[in-house]
């Protein structure tokens, strides 16, 4: 059996072409019962965030077999028929392995050494694992690249200073606004990433914060948690001329702000910069809010700039990590075809 990865992700593909292969949490039972049901792998997880889209399959057909047609599954899922230039990427063992263990450690992440990612892959494991789309070989995979991030952890210095996505956001607003005491900040969802950027404000200084999103309770709750106040989500607009920080991070299928829906009430906009910052894929803030005057707006892959000083901060760290992942790797293997030979 065979375990390969098909996926595209920040260094890969821009933002405007992940968007379109983001699979929400609601989508991704349908889509790993399709992949299965099709014959097309015994098991699999799909691992789907701001910065990536992976699908991990394991399956009794070789390894490049396997890729191909993983990698037609995720194109026809995603009614995909545009010429693909590199974009998407493919990998079987051992770099498959390689890989799946980079990305729990934070070595794949855009911040390297981020803690997000952890969760979000066991997220997507348990979303599997509940699902019965998981066998002995994926069960194997995942639980060692978790003991071997934890271990990464405590053995190295990889993580150390800011290590998510949300923290590289607030040193962008940080930056342009030097304090963040005084500025009013308007946080657009309730979900994990949107927590974390509203903690990394109020851990800068920010005491200004609004809280707005389609669940009402869900805004309260994290609002009453963090400190701050919360606008009902049909009227957010109308708040927007009176920010000078609009962050947003959500699973909305389309654009939640445009030109078009700011237009009516931009005129009430007083005579200050509103920053933007977009965290959601697919992206929750149109490109074309950039045509008002004093509108600037980020979005995830403008972060990149940021992330790299960080990278440089961290580089003596990655080939410790990458040592330990390599002999952890080679140990997997060896069990794996130690236990599949044993069946024969």
């Amino acid at each position: 059996m065979a375990i390969v990865v098909v996926g595209l992700n920040h260094k890969s593909a821009p933002v405007e072409m992940r968007e379109q292969f983001a699979i929400g949490d609601s989508e991704l039972p349908s889509v790993l019962n399709s992949l299965r049901s099709g014959g097309i792998a015994k098991e699999a997880v799909i691992l789907c965030t701001c910065n990536r889209v992976e699908i991990y399959a394991a399956g009794d057909m070789p390894g490049e077999k396997l890729l191909s047609h993983v990698s037609e599954f995720l194109l026809k899922t995603k009614n995909y028929s545009k010429e693909i230039n590199g974009e998407i990427y493919t990998m079987a063992e051992p770099e498959s392995l390689l890989h799946l263990f980079r990305v729990a450690c934070g070595l794949d992440s855009m911040v390297l050494g981020e803690t997000e990612i952890l969760g979000q892959l066991k997220k997507a494991y348990d979303i599997a694992l509940a699902g019965n789309h998981t066998g002995s070989l994926l069960n194997r995979a995942f639980q060692r690249a978790f003991n071997v991030a934890k271990k990464i952890r405590t053995e190295t210095n990889i993580q150390k200073g800011s290590v998510s996505v949300a923290s590289v956001a607030v040193e962008l607003a940080e930056r342009i606004f030097s304090s963040l005491k005084d500025r009013k900040i308007l946080v657009i969802g309730a979900g994990d990433t949107a927590e974390k950027s509203a903690k990394a404000f109020v851990s800068r200084g920010a005491v200004n914060l609004c809280f707005t999103n389609r669940s009402p309770e869900k805004a309260k709750k994290l609002a009453d948690e963090i400190g701050g106040t919360t606008i009902p989500f049909e009227n957010f607009h109308n708040s927007i001329p009176e920010m000078d920080i609009v962050i947003s991070s959500t699973s909305a299928p389309g654009y939640l702000i445009s030109r078009h829906s700011l237009a009516p009430i931009m005129g009430k906009k007083k005579e200050h910069p509103i920053l933007m910052i977009d965290l959601a894929v697919p992206r929750d803030i149109n490109p074309d809010v950039t045509s008002f005057d004093n509108v600037y707006l980020y979005d995830i892959d403008d972060l990149q700039e940021i992330a790299d000083d960080y990278l440089k901060q961290r580089m003596e760290e990655v080939s410790k990590c990458e040592r330990i992942i390599r002999e952890k790797v080679e140990d997997l293997m060896k069990q794996i075809a130690y236990s599949i030979q044993s069946k024969i």
